[in-house]
């Protein structure tokens, strides 16, 4: 009797890959369908500078995983369209750049957000919020898990 060959296209990593893979591509497409004036990157910087008002951009890159030199372009388009400010502090008696979001940033985050929440939506409505809870749970403690094992060097 032949062996069963356990093939990664069957496997949950393949899963995931693809279905990043295609949310942004989804991403990319709506945000041009929309013709909104930041990029899936940019909107994911954004983001998480409002949320994580004074970071530095070491730490931004390590959230977004991008190297620190792409971080930086990301960081001065938005800086150069207004969202974001830029200011010297110290960490660990260090000068380090850090970074807040704008009156601006925060108007262009909202508009975005209330553009992109209806198609999101659509993505998600056949499944079951309590699955979807379940599934972004499992997800996060996954990720977490590979942020212990994989080695960045950002």
């Amino acid at each position: 009797m032949a062996e069963k060959i356990e093939h990664y296209t069957d496997s949950i990593h393949y899963e995931l890959e693809q279905t990043s893979r295609l949310m942004k591509m989804l991403g990319k497409q709506l945000f041009d369908k929309l013709e909104i004036s930041i990029t899936m990157d940019e909107y994911a910087a954004l983001d998480t500078i409002s949320i994580n008002a004074g970071i530095c951009q070491r730490d931004l890159a390590k959230i977004l995983i991008k190297d620190r030199a792409n971080t930086g372009r990301i960081l001065d388009t938005l800086e150069q369209k207004g969202f974001i400010t830029r200011f010297i502090d110290t960490k660990n008696n260090r000068l380090v750049k850090k970074m807040g979001i704008t009156e601006k940033g925060y108007k262009e985050l909202n508009f975005i957000n209330n553009k992109i929440k209806h198609y999101f939506e659509n993505v998600t409505h056949k499944v079951p919020e309590e699955t979807w809870n379940k599934v972004q749970n499992v997800l996060k403690a996954f990720r977490l898990e590979l942020e212990q094992m994989v080695e960045t060097n950002i």
